[in-house]
Parts: structure tokens; C-alpha cells; sequence
């Protein structure tokens, strides 16, 4: 697919809607905002999964801005990063705001499943 036809906007929807589209890392973001707190252990204690797994996951969700991981010591800690995740869920109510309004229905005589 050529994402360069695309807008900007688009992509990046398209980019956060990819990063949640895995449970593991949907589940990532829970625990680490049902911690209320910055996470320096090792998550995949508290999760189905292995170290190389959660990872890989938190790598995606770094790289998306959703968590951001500050080096102590040995440990990394993992933090939320409120701001992006605000600003992507704008987007995303921005984006589907004109959608929801939208009064065209395909065939008014079979109601929508």
C-alpha cells in the first residue's frame, strides 16, 4: 500500500490504530495505567508474557510515543506518556466525528447489524 497518497493525518491514525491493534501491547498500556505509577520491574511478571515478547512491545509502544522508558541503573523505568496518548485520542474523535454524523444509510429497508 502506498501510505504516501495518503495525508499525514490518515497515517498517523492509521500508525496508533496498528500499535492497538495487539492485545499484548493493549494489555501493556492497562497494567501499566492500573499501576498508577512509573513501572522499574520486569512487566512480563504481571502479564502472559515472555521478557522478549513484552520487550518488543514496549519497543512499538515507545516508538508511538504512548510510553516512554527512563534508563536507572539497570532498570528501565516505564511511564505513560499522557500527552501523546491525549493528543491521539483527539485525533481519533476528530476523525470519526463527521462519520458518526453521517445521516446516509446503504439500504433503508435492512437495519444495520
Amino acid at each position: 500500500m502506498k501510505t504516501e497518497v495518503f495525508d499525514i493525518e490518515i497515517n498517523e491514525l492509521a500508525g496508533f490504530a496498528k500499535v492497538l491493534s495487539s492485545p499484548a501491547r493493549l494489555a501493556i498500556l492497562k497494567y501499566l495505567s492500573e499501576s498508577k505509577s512509573c513501572i522499574s520491574g520486569d512487566i512480563s511478571d504481571h502479564l502472559p508474557l515472555s521478557r522478549t515478547t513484552v520487550s518488543q512491545h514496549l519497543k512499538e509502544l515507545r516508538t508511538m510515543g504512548l510510553i516512554h522508558g527512563e534508563i536507572e541503573g539497570l532498570k528501565i523505568n516505564y511511564c505513560l506518556c499522557n500527552a501523546t496518548i491525549t493528543e491521539k485520542l483527539k485525533l481519533f474523535e476528530a476523525f470519526f466525528e463527521p462519520i458518526k454524523a453521517a445521516t446516509v444509510q446503504c439500504d433503508s429497508n435492512k437495519p444495520c447489524e
